[in-house]
């Protein structure tokens, strides 16, 4: 009879040894299931501030090329699209009549000068014989008229020489200015005329190129009014432009920034500015859209997180996950200003001294425990180059014994 309870007590015993070893070995467990992730600590990162602006190319340059004569086309001395330089010939106009005329031309400057010298010999002689009264004040005075008329037609005369001259050398048209030339309207044997209203081809100088840019009046004063307070501070080299092509990639050469309009698009509400860029390789061609990237002004203080870090939620608005003095996922919403290279610039939602995970976000769930890695991420790039390995357990260690 005494048997029975003994066997009772010693399973009791058991039980309660045993719920002891398995409370001592879940802590080590729960800390080892603690997921790792990767975070980065916020610091204050100098950065430029820039606005992407629509735009368009727009020829240095522009010469349409008309005929100053009249007459048949006689040659074309160019190869359509190719480049020209100032002063080449391009077309050569039937010059027969304007040789004519600048013989004819050059025969009255002669008949004037003939005509000159008769009349200053005459005057001289009536000047000699009014000093012995062989001659009267009047004959004196006609030929001093006389010789005085005879130098004006001789400059009438050579005015009109010099005149069918610069007609006779504007039956070779040239090139004004230097650049690439277009195709030809016109061909040889057809009829030109001074100044007409169709141009017989166009020449464009695309080395360098302007790119006319259009900014709303509300971002061009956002921009001054952070520049203003000091917020922002204006480069040291000055506004510098980026083009954005349409492949995604960027020129190869900055831009320098021109002017702005002084007058406000009614119909757009956007102000008009232009930049001018270098364009050697020809890739840039008049009317091609891009998008240019003003950098108007730098912060010395920027909140950088990197584009990948950063999500939507169903609303649409930008979230990221941070740990908290608790080693706990945290989610925040973010408002997100412009892209900095490979990072979001961050107007409110995160602020310096913040943790935000930037690798393992697959792993990270709002308020779970995480066991936190310090890593380095790129400025530039917003990649992380150099996890230090360092884990930061304490907080996660004893979220996850609890």
């Amino acid at each position: 009879m005494m048997l029975a309870p003994v066997v009772r007590i010693v399973p009791l015993f058991a039980l309660l040894s045993l719920a002891a070893c398995s409370e001592q070995s879940q802590a080590p467990v729960a800390r080892q299931m603690a997921p790792e992730v990767g975070v980065v600590t916020l610091k204050p990162q100098e950065a430029r501030i820039s606005t992407v602006l629509p735009g368009r190319v727009v020829a240095y340059q522009v010469s349409e090329v008309r005929p100053q004569v009249t007459g048949i086309l006689l040659k074309r001395d160019f190869v359509e699209g190719t480049e020209v330089k100032e002063g080449a010939q391009l077309y050569e106009i039937d010059p027969v009549q304007y040789k004519a005329a600048l013989a004819s031309a050059d025969a009255a400057v002669q008949k004037a000068e003939a005509t000159l010298v008769s009349v200053k010999l005459k005057a001289q002689r009536k000047t000699q014989l009014l000093q012995t009264n062989a001659a009267s004040q009047q004959d004196v005075d006609d030929a001093v008229a006389a010789y005085k008329q005879g130098e004006a037609d001789l400059h009438a005369a050579q005015a009109n020489r010099d005149t069918a001259a610069i007609s006779l050398d504007r039956t070779k048209v040239t090139a004004s200015i230097s650049g690439r030339i277009g195709k030809s309207t016109i061909t040889p044997g057809a009829l030109v005329t001074a100044s007409q209203a169709t141009a017989m081809t166009t020449i464009q100088q695309l080395d360098p190129v302007y790119v006319d840019l259009d900014q709303s009046t509300s971002e061009m004063e956002r921009l001054r009014s952070q520049i203003a307070s000091g917020k922002l501070k204006r480069p040291a080299e000055g506004v510098q432009v980026e083009l954005l092509m349409e492949n995604g990639k960027t020129y190869g050469h900055k831009g320098k920034y021109g002017f702005t309009d002084a007058s406000v698009n009614e119909n757009t509400g956007s102000v008009s500015s232009r930049a001018i860029f270098a364009n050697p390789e020809r890739a840039l061609l008049p009317g091609m859209y891009v998008r240019a990237r003003v950098i108007a002004g730098v912060d010395p203080a920027a909140i950088l997180v990197p584009q990948r870090a950063v999500s939507r939620n169903p609303l649409g608005q930008a979230v990221a996950m941070f740990v908290d003095k608790d080693g706990k996922i945290e989610q925040r919403t973010l408002d997100l200003g412009e892209g900095v290279d490979g990072n979001w610039l961050v107007q409110s939602g995160a602020k310096f001294g913040d943790r935000l995970v930037v690798d393992g976000t697959q792993k990270a769930r709002p308020g779970a425990a995480v066991k936190t890695v310090e890593v380095a991420v790129d400025p530039a790039s917003g990649l992380t180059v150099n996890p230090t390995r360092q884990a930061d357990a304490r907080p996660a260690a004893v979220t996850a014994g609890q």
